[in-house]
Formats: C-alpha cells, sequence, structure tokens
C-alpha cells in the first residue's frame, strides 16, 4: 500500500468551485482498481503552535494498493477530464507519495 498526500493550491476565491468539481469526481475514483481511499480536507484551526493553516490548500489524502495502481490512476480519462476542468482554477500541485514505515 502507498498513501497521497496531494496539495493542491488554488487560486484566490476558487477554492468552492474546485471542490464541487473535485467532489464530482470522487465516485469515479473510489471505483477505480486499486483504489482504498481518496478524500480532499481542509486546514481546521486547532489553536496548535506549530500548526501552519493554509486557506487556499486542499489537501487531498489518498491511499493506493500499489503504485502501478496510482500511475493508472493519474492516466485515467475521467482524470484527465478533472485536470482540464480544474486547470484555471489551481496554482500549483505538489505530492507526497508515502509507504508505510
Amino acid at each position: 500500500m502507498i498513501c497521497v498526500l496531494a496539495s493542491i493550491r488554488v487560486k484566490e476565491g476558487a477554492r468552492e468551485a474546485f471542490l464541487k468539481i473535485f467532489n464530482e469526481n470522487v465516485p469515479k475514483v473510489k471505483g477505480e482498481a486499486g483504489c482504498i481511499e481518496y478524500f480532499p480536507a481542509l486546514d481546521v484551526d486547532a489553536a496548535l503552535p506549530v500548526q501552519v493553516r493554509d486557506e487556499k490548500v486542499v489537501t487531498i489524502i489518498e491511499k493506493w494498493q500499489s503504485v502501478e495502481a496510482l500511475h493508472a490512476h493519474l492516466a485515467s480519462p475521467h482524470m484527465l477530464d478533472y485536470k482540464e476542468r480544474v486547470r484555471d482554477l489551481v496554482e500549483e500541485v505538489t505530492l507526497k507519495v508515502l509507504q508505510p514505515a
């Protein structure tokens, strides 16, 4: 199993539009072979001194059975369509691909 943390920085005022498009795609992703978990998350104020919050970042939390399943996910037609639909809403995307230690 691998875990993916995708940090998606959206343009000012674009978060709700981005989330609408993203959430429309979630059922398709969850139906993919190898998908264990897939959902967006937003920063919450936990009043912790070390916490870094950013209202423009949507974090996608993913679990996949393998790196191969992740690659198939990224090349799927619905993901290619999703990327096109959110292109003008997104400033930057960064990924962390992790394995349990």
